[in-house]
């Protein structure tokens, strides 16, 4: 079998394994084999096509990693809506009780329905609460 098929199915390899794991770790490796692959296949040694393999991959881990790893470290998407108030404190302002369906909260200057996290707490008003989860026009909070 030609060196050339063996750097090329090597190249296939890395790239696959590169898709499962996502971390461009296998990536340099696999553009340095395909790299290698194309030198075999014009008719180069398994020497020349080593070192084409290894500065070829160097020279992409070296420049092609640091430009993926910072673009890992973007900041979360900004949450918006109602999915932006999960977090937040609330200030009670009708008693909520969950048996008796009552209660209302007031974040960040807007009123909400309220419902207790816990079915079995009762909150009295003017207490600060944590927002939970919003569901629907509903907020679930605890202390």
């Amino acid at each position: 079998m030609d060196a050339w098929i063996i750097w090329l199915v090597a190249a296939c390899v890395l790239g696959v394994g590169e898709m499962h794991q996502g971390g461009f770790y296998l990536a340099p490796f696999a553009l340095g084999a395909l790299l290698a692959a194309i030198v075999g296949l014009a008719g180069a040694g398994a020497t020349l096509s080593f070192v084409a393999f290894l500065g070829a991959s160097g020279l992409v881990f070296a420049t092609l990693r640091p430009v993926a790893r910072r673009h890992r470290r973007l900041p979360p998407r900004i949450r918006t809506g109602a999915a932006a108030l999960v977090g937040r404190e609330a200030i009670v302002l009708e008693r909520i009780a969950n048996r008796e369906g009552v209660g209302c909260v007031k974040i960040d200057g807007e009123v909400w329905t309220a419902r207790s996290y816990d079915e079995n707490e009762v909150i009295d008003v003017g207490e600060t609460v944590q927002v939970v989860e919003i569901r629907g026009a509903t907020a679930l909070v605890m202390h």
